[in-house]
């Protein structure tokens, strides 16, 4: 019985790293989750597009864990990134590495990617794109929680004062404490209002602290970049 030919499907590349004499292990990010696939000849015609932010279309052969590319072509128009843009790139990059379980489907998390990649490329503010990822991620991924109300089911006060619990969601304090949220800040990260006071460093806030259980407490290298002069 013949085989069916794998149907190529669109793909980006988060990472790769050369693998045997002249192969490359890939991360690509698909509509069907990350996957992972050994790239052949690596350094010819195929290496040159085996590089972050290029849409290409990508066939995957076998059903192990670690696949194989058979074909793998450019589609569409490569994005360029420079500077604090290209980092922010590469920080979804590992985000969705470190985040994203293997062969596990999440075509909206693809689709938001790829709408993130052009938004970057167009110069558009940072900070609301990467706050509207980390968010959709985590949403995405099943570790979401409301911004409207607390855990206890409360709308959030705008005068309270939240810590985060992490595995439940908005816990509304009385007493003063490091990292708490004010309720207009987070109202306002609920309606995505970045030009309220405050909104976009609680929303970095947030993300950080939602991220970082999932993260297993090892830091990302990309926010390194962000550091350096």
């Amino acid at each position: 019985m013949s085989q069916t030919p794998p149907i190529p499907q669109p793909a980006f590349v988060l990472h790769s790293r050369a693998y045997l004499e002249s192969s490359a292990l890939v991360d690509f990010l698909t509509p069907q989750g990350r996957l992972r696939a050994v790239l052949r000849s690596a350094r010819g015609k195929a290496g040159t597009l085996a590089r972050p932010f290029v849409p290409l279309e990508v066939e995957f052969r076998g059903r192990g864990e670690l696949k194989n590319v058979g074909r793998m072509e450019a589609s569409g128009v490569s994005t360029w990134l420079n500077g604090e843009a290209l980092f922010s790139g590469l920080y979804l990059n590992e985000l969705l590495i470190r985040l994203l379980p293997a062969e596990d489907p999440h075509p909206g998390v693809f689709d938001h990617y790829a709408a993130t990649l052009l938004a970057l490329a167009e110069g558009r503010p940072l900070e609301p794109l990467l706050r509207s990822f980390e968010w959709r991620l985590l949403d995405d991924l099943g570790y979401g929680f409301s911004l409207n109300t607390d855990i206890h089911g409360e709308a959030i006060a705008e005068d309270g004062l939240y810590r985060l619990q992490v595995d439940a969601g908005l816990e509304r304090v009385f007493l003063l404490q490091p990292g708490l949220f004010n309720g207009v800040e987070l109202l306002a990260m609920a309606d995505a209002d970045w030009t309220a006071p405050g909104a976009l460093s609680a929303a970095k806030r947030l993300m950080r602290q939602a991220l970082a259980v999932h993260l297993g407490g090892r830091p990302l290298v990309s926010r390194e970049l962000f550091r350096k002069p």
